[in-house]
């Protein structure tokens, strides 16, 4: 079982007339409404410390994207936690607001892929400069948005000594609880029971106070195969099966290849899973995939299932938006039957 490339694929690419999106297109986030797709795309251009920014395309056909406007829909801040970079946007909907978990950091990463393994640019600081600055680490805040052109940040929901990316948030209640998928690079170790990032899951009575609540295992990796290393991916898909939630693996502890597995997690309990693929259903393969900023690298960030077709938009090298697909229901009896 595998996913179906389009033949139109790179869906989004940077663009040389743009000087904010000139390098980078990628890590989208999709949600499809009324006949049209809308996408926020994570976009920076080729300065060098790398500001990345979100952009707006739209579609109807999910194929064939338009830009919604030549400047960036959602930029860093000036002065808050985040005016360095925002980035990766996963969309869900409460009522008539779509909430739109990002990654952030306090400044610009620079130009990451000419840096050793997982370093990014650092700023000068003294001995009293917290962590989250000194370090330049990566957490991650909600924002809300009614047209995907204006919005409104809510703050931080991960905790400021973490470098914690990968926040996904379930799109319904479950057992009177929100539910929030996360990947805490530091949870590894003999207290937190695995050896490298896992993903969690956290409950809680309001989606901006996570503090306090307890993060449980939901998977973690294995050694010496495709995933030793995972984290979500997609915002969690209800179907009748249960919930379909698409993740990513990495080899070599984080610097080998991304690859995509899936999972079904039961719609009551989604700390249960109820079945999971042994083998990726989606891997680098093709130039624009293995040759970008990452080299082997398929990153999906949005998922939408139209007409019993599973939609899947995924950054492809750090460089550009892709889209997969596959008939829903032949996905969920390949993962049952995994």
């Amino acid at each position: 079982m595998k996913l179906s490339r389009s033949e139109h694929n790179p869906v989004l690419a940077p663009n040389p007339d743009l000087p904010w999106e000139n390098l980078v297109t990628c890590n989208p986030g999709v949600w499809y409404e009324q006949g049209v797709f809308y996408m926020l795309y994570r976009a920076a251009g080729d300065d060098p410390e790398h500001v990345i920014r979100i952009g707006l395309a739209t579609s109807h056909d999910g194929v064939h994207f338009m830009r919604a406007s030549e400047t960036p829909v959602f930029s860093p801040s000036s002065e808050g936690p985040d005016s360095g970079a925002i980035e990766d946007p996963r969309i869900v909907k409460f009522g008539d607001e779509f909430y739109i978990t990002y990654a952030f950091r306090p400044c610009p990463p620079g130009q990451y892929w000419r840096f050793a393994h997982d370093e990014v640019l650092r700023p000068a600081v003294d001995e009293f400069t917290p962590a989250f600055l000194r370090e330049n680490l990566a957490n991650t805040g909600l924002a809300t948005t009614r047209d995907f052109k204006t919005f409104r940040r809510l703050g931080r929901i991960t905790n400021s000594r973490l470098d914690d990316r990968d926040v996904i948030l379930f799109p319904e209640k479950i057992g009177g609880k929100y539910v929030m998928m996360h990947r805490p690079k530091q949870y590894v170790g003999e207290r937190y029971g695995v050896k490298y990032p896992s993903i969690w899951l956290k409950f809680s009575d309001d989606l901006l106070d996570w503090e306090g609540c307890e993060s449980h295992l939901l998977l973690t990796g294995v050694e010496h195969t495709w995933e030793e290393k995972v984290g979500g991916s997609t915002p969690p898909l209800r179907t009748d099966e249960g919930w379909l939630v698409l993740y990513h693996g990495v080899s070599d502890c984080g610097r080998g290849y991304y690859r995509v597995g899936a999972l079904l997690l039961d719609l009551e309990d989604p700390l249960k899973i109820l079945g999971k693929t042994r083998e990726c259903i989606l891997e680098p393969e093709t130039a624009y995939e293995t040759d970008g900023f990452y080299k082997g690298c398929v990153f999906p960030t949005g998922n939408v299932i139209v007409n019993g077709i599973l939609y899947v938009y995924y950054g492809a090298g750090d460089r550009y938006v892709c889209l997969a697909t596959c008939p829903l229901r032949d996905l969920l009896d390949y993962i049952k039957n995994g």
